[in-house]
């Protein structure tokens, strides 16, 4: 549908530019994915990108639906819309090429939130790619030529020798770097190799073009991702993905999960990415010695807040280094192991698509060892920082199976697991969405999943297990407000039964016995209890003892969830 073209750089205009990058980003992923052969060819630089923008267009639209739920009429400012894409890019940042999309999207925002404009316009829109290409540049340890660097670099020169309005300047970046994306091969000899251009370069050339298209209201031409294909090839042709990796005089060799392999790369074992609450100072030390570790390094983000990735073979090393600094979190650790990044397609035995797997979204990190024990594969959700559709994605494309159970274990969440399940419908790919409400349906669905049964048959036991099972959790309220319990205080605790406020006290161990008590007053065989890291042992003996007092025939099963949220999780089946 064609888009409404923006005058100026205002709110607006920075939500539908986020939107229509998602869009553009979607189309091209699988194209980027293919082509994705530098630093290392694992195959998802597509998929980086995609997340990080989609955490982008989420901060965003959260700003302007805060400003909607006000009473006054104004939307956000530019300045509001800005700070919030770069922020949302930055927590969201994935693998190297997100990571320094994200600071290039922070370079921006600080030229346009400077002073607090109502607007930028053309020359204003010049100040900001300028900044961004030289923001990201700095925010690498040692700069490669042929990469999304010296693309951005190319569309800051190019916007920087135009004149005119948005849409002019917006256009002459785009003309630029397709051009700079063009002449990576002859850069980069990994890419002349391999017969591609840069694949990061190509994700910042669509996220480009979604600027025109935000612009001008027409979708910009587009670029294949084969060396050969230059802005005088197609100069009409629109962004529109490839049918695959394009490969020149057989360089390229397609891997069997669709990763591009380049022979004889090698390089660290591990990809480590978290981010970071540290001081300027403490970061600048972590620069230092988180490259003498290992290569890739990119540091981005400021005003106290960080988003770090490098490549180690020292992976502990790596966070150590970052708990020094300051306070790492949502430590993302990817093994670039044998028969896999570094090997070649040759090398690399096939993988065997399996029958079935399970992919649950969890709260904590001892819910997330409890189900990968138990044969799935998780998705963590850190408390305020629920998964975007494409990490569900990305996890049931790693999952790799003909047909997938998806448990999101929260009723906010099946939303996005819906769109994400539709996602991989397209692939090929058999799907069933269980709603689950609450990490302990999760658990009931799993007991007693079993893989080998017809596919339906598997799914309508673990949904009635799931079902079956009342879910309820014990958490402190944040602020005073009204609920189905009466008017509760900020620090009050609070005990919710099927997601309604049920309990208001002051004491967990009190208020979860309550709970426990309204529960089984409806009968119950099974109580699964999952305590938080601040919850002490000695609440779950106490509700253990109460169980095994009161309630005879009542079997209880404790839990460590880890950083979950909720203080307690109780399920009783």
């Amino acid at each position: 549908m064609a888009q409404v073209p923006q005058t100026f750089f205002d709110a607006l205009a920075v939500r539908t530019w986020c939107g229509l990058a998602l869009e553009t980003l979607g189309r091209a992923r699988e194209e980027i994915d293919a082509i994705n052969v530098y630093p290392v060819a694992d195959g998802d630089t597509g998929t980086n990108l995609y997340l990080t923008v989609e955490s982008a267009v989420a901060a965003v639209e959260a700003v302007f639906a805060g400003h909607a739920a006000g009473s006054g009429p104004e939307g956000p400012t530019l300045a509001d819309a800005a700070r919030a894409m770069a922020h949302g890019a930055l927590i969201g940042a994935r693998g190297n090429s997100g990571t320094i999309l994200a600071q290039l999207l922070r370079g921006m925002a600080q030229v346009l939130a400077e002073d607090d404009p109502a607007h930028a316009d053309g020359q204003g829109l010049r100040l900001a790619l300028r900044q961004a290409a030289d923001s990201a540049r700095r925010a690498v340890a040692h700069p490669v030529e042929g990469t999304v660097l010296t693309v951005a670099s190319a569309a800051a020169d190019a916007a920087g020798d135009a004149r005119g309005d948005c849409g002019t300047v917006a256009r002459a970046a785009y003309d630029g770097a397709r051009a700079a994306l063009a002449a990576t091969p002859g850069q980069l000899p990994v890419l002349e190799r391999a017969g591609v251009v840069d694949a990061g370069g190509r994700g910042l050339v669509a996220v480009l073009g979604a600027l025109v298209e935000t612009f001008t209201g027409e979708r910009a031409r587009g670029v294949a991702g084969s060396a050969g294909t230059g802005p005088s090839r197609d100069p009409h042709a629109r962004v529109e993905p490839a049918a695959g990796p394009v490969p020149v005089d057989g360089a390229l060799e397609e891997c069997a999960d669709g990763a591009a392999a380049v022979p004889g790369q090698e390089g660290p074992a591990f990809e480590v990415i978290y981010l970071l609450e540290a001081e300027d100072r403490a970061v600048e030390r972590l620069r230092d010695r988180l490259d003498a570790l290992g290569d890739s390094l990119v540091v981005v983000g400021g005003d106290g807040l960080w988003n770090v990735h490098v490549h180690v073979d020292d992976a502990g090393a790596a966070v150590e280094a970052g708990i020094e600094a300051g306070r790492p979190h949502r430590i993302r650790i990817t093994h670039f192991g044998a028969g896999d990044v570094h090997t070649t397609g040759a090398e690399r035995p096939p993988r065997v698509r399996a029958q079935r797997a399970v992919v649950a979204v969890v709260p904590g990190e001892g819910l997330a060892g409890l189900y990968t024990e138990a044969g799935a594969t998780t998705v963590l959700a850190r408390p305020g920082e629920p998964p975007a559709s494409g990490e569900l994605v990305q996890a049931v494309r790693r999952a790799h199976a003909r047909e997938v159970v998806l448990l999101p274990n929260d009723a906010d969440l099946r939303h996005t697991a819906a769109a994400a399940a539709e996602q991989v419908r397209t692939e090929g790919i058999r799907v069933a969405l269980i709603p689950t409400r609450s990490a302990v349906q999760g658990i009931a669905a799993l007991a007693v999943h079993e893989p080998d049964r017809r596919f339906d048959e598997d799914v309508v036991s673990m949904t009635s297990a799931a079902g079956a099972t009342r879910y309820a959790e014990v958490t402190v309220a944040e602020r005073q407000s009204w609920t189905m319990a009466g008017i509760c205080q900020a620090g009050d605790v609070l005990g919710l039964i099927d997601g309604d406020v049920a309990v208001i006290g002051s004491d967990v161990a009190e208020t979860a016995e309550t709970v426990l008590d309204r529960m089984l007053s409806a009968g119950g065989e099974m109580v699964t209890l999952v305590l938080g890291d601040a919850v002490p042992d000695a609440v779950a003996e106490h509700l253990e003892g109460r169980v095994r007092e009161g309630y005879l025939a009542v079997d209880t099963v404790v839990y460590r969830g880890g950083r979950q949220g909720a203080l307690l999780l109780i399920g009783v089946e």
